[in-house]
């Protein structure tokens, strides 16, 4: 491994605590256009912790709503994902993800497994707005920072919660506090709540936390109908 790949392992390694560091480090050392990285699944929600631009926090947003797309492809098969032909191969891999992302956007993507151990509850996301592949050496160099970057967004989700800490631009959070609303005006378990959110998504072309945000606000709430039906 050269120096300047330990040097970047080494930096990332300090990195704690800097999430911004997290996503940003990536378009230093990779051909890459924009970086996020997210937690998934049931293990830590999922939410996306470091973006380094708004297309990058959208795809992960895209990919959170839909359940479909290389993030939870890379979690369920705990390896590499990638894709250098997103609009003919990736539309095809990814038919309902595929048509959500904004045309012309994005050309490659690729995406890594967050694990520590067993344990797998992320990824990190990487897109190129021009037709791109990773070498052997860069995915290898990928991998290396994805693995130390879980173990950090592992340690802070098992730390003791900073009351003062702001949420980050791209959290989630309002998707959570909506599902516990949800689940109480319809007598719900949480799961189905959050499919009563996602379905309205769907159906009215909105994000799950546009959804979310009406139904925190009071804008929207949902009860039941005779017939059994949730009703906004």
């Amino acid at each position: 491994m050269s120096t300047d790949i330990t040097a970047t392992l080494a930096e990332l390694e300090q990195a704690a605590g800097r999430p911004e560091r997290f996503s940003r480090v990536f378009l230093e050392v990779l051909p890459v256009t924009g970086a996020s990285v997210s937690t998934i699944g049931d293990v830590l929600g999922s939410e996306t912790i470091s973006a380094t631009d708004d297309l990058a926090g959208r795809l992960d947003e895209l990919q959170f709503d839909l359940t479909e797309g290389p993030c939870w492809d890379a979690i369920r098969t705990d390896s590499v994902i990638s894709e250098p032909d997103f609009t003919g191969k990736g539309a095809q891999r990814w038919p309902t993800f595929g048509r959500a992302v904004p045309s012309g956007e994005v050309a490659s993507m690729f995406a890594f497994p967050l694990s520590v151990g067993e344990l797998r509850f992320g990824a990190v996301d990487l897109y190129c707005r021009s037709t791109t592949t990773l070498d052997r050496r860069q995915s290898a160099l990928a991998t290396a920072m994805t693995e130390v970057i879980g173990r950090h967004v592992l340690r802070e989700a098992l730390g003791p919660a900073d009351g003062g800490a702001a949420a980050s631009k791209y959290s989630r959070r309002i998707v959570h506090q909506a599902t516990g609303i949800v689940l109480a005006q319809l007598d719900l378990p949480p799961n189905d709540a959050l499919l009563v959110i996602q379905a309205r998504a769907f159906s009215t072309g909105q994000s799950m936390m546009d959804v979310a945000q009406q139904i925190v606000d009071g804008g929207l709430r949902f009860d039941r109908a005779g017939d059994g039906e949730a009703t906004s």
